[in-house]
This record gives C-alpha cells, sequence and structure tokens, in this order.
C-alpha cells in the first residue's frame, strides 16, 4: 500500500509531505494572526499543530506542477492558477458545511464572492516558486531522517491522532455554523430594516458598522458598545428626523446582540477557540447579507 504511486509519487511520500506541510503552514498561520491580533492564536482547523488545508493545498499543487518544475514562468502561472481553484472550492464547502465565512476578501480589490480575489492569487504564485525552490528540498530532506517503517509508524500514529481531533473539532464547527446560519439570516433582516427606512444608506455601511462592535471583542465590551451605538442611534435618527424608528430600531439591534451573544460567546472550548482563530466568522460579507435579504423577499412573495 505504501508504495502505491500517485503521479508518480509513492503514497508514503504523499502523506509524509502532507502532514510536514500541514505543521508548516500551521506555523506560518498562527504566526502571522498572532502578530495582526497581538496575542497567541492557535489557528487551525484542528486543536493540534496542523493546518491542513496547507498540506493538502501544497502537495497537490506539487504533484500537478512537477512536470513543469524547470520553468519557473509556467511554475508561477500554474500556482496562481491551481491554488486559486483549490482556494475557492475550499471556500465553497466549508461555506455550505458550516453556514459561515471563515476567511472573506469582499474588501479586496478584484475579489469573487469575497472567497478569492487578485491579491491573494499573486500571492499563491509566488508562494508556489518558494515551494518548489525552498520548501520542498527541506520536506525531502526531513522526511529522508529516518527510515520508511519508521516513518510509517509516525504517520499512523499521527493520522489517527488527526482523526480523533478531527472529528471533535468538526462537530464543534458543525455546532457553531448552526448558530452563524441563523445569525447571518437575523443579520439580513436587520440590515433590509436599516436600508429600507433609509437608516443606513447602503449594505457596506452596515456590514462596517457591525464589525466595528464584533471584531475582537469581549462579552462585556460588546454589549456596552452596542448599548452605545443605541443612544447614538437615537440622537442620529431625531437630527434626521426619522424618530418613528427609534424603537423598531433599538429592539432589533437588541434581538441582534443576544442573537450574536448566544452564537459567538457562549459555546463549547472548540467553538471558541474558532472565534479566536477566525475572527471573520462574526462577520458577514456584502454578499451573504443581499443573498438573505433576496431569500427572504422570495420567500415572503411565495407565501402571498
Amino acid at each position: 500500500m505504501w508504495n502505491f504511486e500517485i503521479l508518480g509519487v509513492s503514497l508514503y511520500h504523499i502523506a509524509a509531505w502532507l502532514y510536514i506541510y500541514s505543521f508548516l503552514g500551521w506555523v506560518w498561520e498562527s504566526a502571522f494572526i498572532s502578530f495582526k491580533q497581538k496575542k497567541l492564536v492557535n489557528r487551525g482547523f484542528v486543536t493540534g499543530p496542523l493546518c491542513t488545508i496547507y498540506g493538502v493545498g501544497a502537495v497537490s499543487v506539487y504533484l500537478i506542477l512537477r512536470p513543469l518544475g524547470d520553468n519557473p514562468l509556467l511554475v508561477y502561472l500554474g500556482g496562481v492558477a491551481v491554488a486559486t481553484v483549490l482556494e475557492y472550492i475550499t471556500a465553497v464547502l466549508m461555506e455550505a458545511i458550516f453556514h459561515a465565512c471563515w476567511w472573506d476578501y469582499s474588501t479586496k480589490k478584484f475579489n469573487f464572492q469575497g472567497k478569492i480575489c487578485l491579491g491573494s492569487s499573486v500571492a499563491w504564485g509566488f508562494f508556489t516558486l518558494i515551494m518548489f525552490k525552498v520548501l520542498q528540498p527541506f520536506v525531502e530532506l526531513v522526511t529522508g531522517l529516518v527510515d520508511q517503517e519508521t516513518g510509517q509508524s509516525i504517520i499512523i500514529a499521527v493520522t489517527v491522532l488527526y482523526a480523533a481531533d478531527f472529528a471533535y473539532s468538526m462537530t464543534s464547527a458543525v455546532n457553531l455554523g448552526q448558530k452563524l446560519g441563523r445569525l447571518q439570516l437575523k443579520l439580513g433582516e436587520v440590515a433590509e430594516y436599516f436600508l429600507n427606512t433609509k437608516i443606513m444608506t447602503s449594505v457596506d455601511e452596515f456590514r462596517e458598522k457591525w464589525e466595528n462592535y464584533t471584531i475582537y471583542s469581549i462579552k462585556t465590551s460588546f454589549r456596552e458598545k452596542v448599548d452605545l451605538y443605541q443612544e447614538k442611534l437615537a440622537e442620529q435618527l431625531e437630527s434626521r428626523g426619522l424618530t418613528q424608528y427609534r424603537d423598531a430600531a433599538a429592539e432589533k439591534l437588541s434581538s441582534l446582540r443576544e442573537s450574536y451573544m448566544k452564537a459567538v460567546e457562549k459555546g463549547s472550548f472548540g467553538a471558541r477557540r474558532f472565534m479566536r482563530a477566525y475572527p471573520s466568522l462574526s462577520r458577514i460579507s456584502r454578499f451573504k447579507i443581499k443573498r438573505n435579504i433576496k431569500k427572504k423577499n422570495k420567500r415572503e412573495r411565495k407565501e402571498k
């Protein structure tokens, strides 16, 4: 079994490379996000030090582009294309399964549905060149440090631990995703009300306000921020002659606040870790807001 080949590479080497790249991806992601948030963050779907999206992506890109390895330009262009397709497919699948945006490029230029963007694709091309010239030789060196029999035992042990970790993380993510799905529907309803009543002028304005109150917040600060915004909103509505919407707007904000608290702040260890590792889970893209509004309107038309 271990010597079965896929695109000219044995299953043993593919498995070993996948776990090594997954670990390197976890180191990179955790270090980068920790630096951005100025606190230690365990970045990755599972609790352990593996980011398998990097492992699967790196090995897939390498196997597909290996025949082009002597041509840097083709490797770069292939890296842009293959990695971007993999990123898009992964985003679609994770959003379909977990009802949440694990990353969001909707504020970036030249993005598509907030799932991929030009800047990210260009970066994937350069990462692919680095992988071929630097990382792959290093990964092969690490793989060769032990004989195949020992390596197989290590791979089996890591796979068993990973499977248990993945099962727990999947359960936590599915439960969190269901809560976030309900929260996103609520966001769409509140956004629609704010737009229809002219309290806000665009989906982007609503989205920006929402993110200002949810990103990197803790329970007390989030409550305080929303309460403060309700007071400021009441003053704004009065100055704009929209006092007839004041009570309804306050009620909708309070309801949204409680929905957020229930979905995000109260949950299992796994759910709370996901929220720390992936802050964008508490956000909602402009595309999803618009889509939820359209779904609601379509449902109401059918009921009539």
